[in-house]
């Protein structure tokens, strides 16, 4: 499965605590990505500085859904579950 261009659910809803370009403490869950450009395309992607957590996370049918407001409702469930 590929990502749906412009989604961006997962760089704006997860937390990411490992630094970015930009944002070297990390970033907080709803808090949107300062390296996602303006039609919602990230920055650093193919890039060595973009953050190994990024690369890691593949799309998949159960986390993107059917459109983005359910890619956003389900990461957004999956960050509650897991704050710690």
């Amino acid at each position: 499965m590929n990502c749906r261009v412009g989604c961006a659910a997962c760089c704006v809803v997860v937390s990411i605590s490992s630094p970015i370009p930009g944002m070297p403490d990390g970033k907080p869950a709803g808090i949107r990505c300062m390296q996602l450009t303006i039609d919602n395309k990230c920055s650093l992607f193919g890039k060595p500085e973009r953050p190994a957590v990024c690369g890691s996370l593949m799309p998949s049918e159960e986390m993107c859904g059917a459109s983005d407001e359910e890619a956003y409702a389900y990461l957004e469930a999956l960050e509650r579950l897991t704050r710690p």
